[in-house]
């Protein structure tokens, strides 16, 4: 029996459609690789790679470039120019004056031009010159040294910020993965409601519980961006567009010792030695004021020339002090050297509480971390272990097992705050004992 020609063309186009889809599945593996290669090429030509910088690398490029710490140095080469300004001798004075000299009709003298030509040295008090010196190289030194201090804060701000940003990248880390096993427990639990095992209210309590978990995650990364344009705002936005700190928040250093750290801080700190080459400021500035009583003496030589005679006169000029003998200046500058020793006396007893408060803090997040890492952890652990376990098999409620993973969270959270603060505490020894001084350019 023949067949029909509408059903021998519907075969016909069947067939021609079941070939072409034979061979459109055979280039499939050529046709993905090449989807796969462009929407690769283009995902690495619209992200740009970030730049994974080190501490100390970010503390280079904060150290160029900081506005703080540039004003600090220019400070102190005006100081330093201070310094030949006070070296300086003080110049020659000429004097010159001319006339006529008119004559009375009697008089047997010639008349004609009258000039007078004269030369004045101030030849300073030695000890006057070296006071003035010696205050302008104290008052250098000072400026030296608060360019040193504005380095080893700027370089402990570095430090503090940085890890402040692990800390915020850790956390939020921390509720990124409190947020993926919440996601599982939620699974779960909507598994046993819809089968009528377990009441809704524990499906409502699972998805309070991510939402929650959710805000700390975005609030983690906000901070953690924060912390970022901090960092970047002390380097005068010269940190890559894209970059991230190469280190971990549980970065172990070497153990501190008080004793040392105590005197490290009372011999090397720049804030003591600011204060202690002013000390030596004021003690030059009351010395320039005793010897401001007799300032130097004055030479000075003149010739007087007329039609007739040529006269030469040579002479000293001295201030006497009768009138005034600088007792106000002496006893405001002996004053102000008081107030200097004071300010030195107070900073050295406020430098060694601080030391020890910040030993306090070092002990004290040392033996968190500790108990933390060695303790609390494993046994919220544990107990997150043993809640899941009795939850699968019906003996705990979805509320067990929540608050088991809400204490693990807890005790993970005051780990991470913990690593920070020892962290933290180990900057501020660092910095009271001039550790961040290297030589500032």
């Amino acid at each position: 029996m023949s067949s029909h020609p509408s059903i021998l063309a519907v075969q016909s186009r069947f067939s021609v459609q079941h070939d072409l889809r034979k061979k459109l599945f055979s280039f499939r593996p050529i046709i993905a690789a090449v989807l796969a290669g462009s929407v690769a090429s283009a995902a690495a030509q619209s992200v740009p790679i970030a730049s994974q910088l080190t501490i100390d690398q970010i503390t280079e490029v904060v150290l160029q470039y900081n506005i703080d710490f540039a004003a600090a140095a220019r400070s102190r080469d005006a100081a330093t120019a201070a310094v030949r300004s006070a070296r300086a001798l003080p110049n020659p004075r000429l004097e010159m004056a001319s006339g006529d000299n008119a004559l009375r009709p009697a008089s047997a003298a010639v008349a004609g031009r009258v000039e007078t030509r004269g030369v004045v040295q101030l030849i300073e008090n030695p000890f006057l010159r070296s006071a003035r010196i010696d205050a302008a190289s104290a008052g250098s030194a000072a400026a030296g040294h608060e360019l040193t201090s504005v380095r080893n804060n700027l370089v402990a701000e570095v430090r503090l910020r940085a890890f402040e940003a692990l800390l915020r990248l850790e956390e939020e880390i921390a509720a990124r993965e409190a947020v993926r096993l919440l996601e599982q427990i939620r699974d779960r639990v909507k598994l046993r409601v819809d089968t009528g095992e377990a009441p809704r209210f524990e499906l409502i309590k699972a998805d309070a519980e991510i939402i929650s978990a959710r805000q700390r995650q975005v609030s983690a990364a906000i901070k953690a961006e924060q912390a970022f344009i901090t960092l970047n705002r002390l380097a005068a936005g010269r940190l890559p567009e894209k970059w991230s700190i190469a280190g971990r928040l549980a970065d172990e250093a070497q153990p501190m010792v008080l004793e040392e750290v105590m005197q490290q801080a009372l011999n090397k700190s720049p804030e003591l030695s600011v204060l202690r080459s002013l000390l030596e400021r004021a003690d030059a500035n009351l010395s320039f004021a005793k010897s401001g009583r007799l300032p130097g003496v004055e030479l000075r030589y003149q010739e007087l020339r007329d039609p007739e005679i040529r006269q030469t006169m040579t002479g000293v000029a001295i201030q006497i002090p009768l009138l005034d003998q600088r007792q106000g200046p002496v006893a405001e500058a002996a004053a102000e050297r008081l107030r200097a020793q004071t300010r030195l006396d107070g900073a050295i007893l406020e430098m060694r509480q601080r030391v020890l408060m910040a030993w306090k803090s070092y002990e004290m997040a040392r033996a968190a971390v500790e108990a933390l890492g060695r303790g609390a952890i494993p046994e919220a652990e544990a107990a997150l272990r043993v809640a899941e376990a009795a939850y699968r098999f019906g003996e705990r409620g979805i509320l067990e097992v929540l608050d088991a993973q809400r204490v693990l969270r807890s005790v993970r959270a005051d780990l991470i705050q913990a690593r920070f603060e020892l962290q933290a505490a180990r900057i501020t020894l660092d910095k009271l004992a001039a550790r961040y001084i290297a030589t500032a350019q």
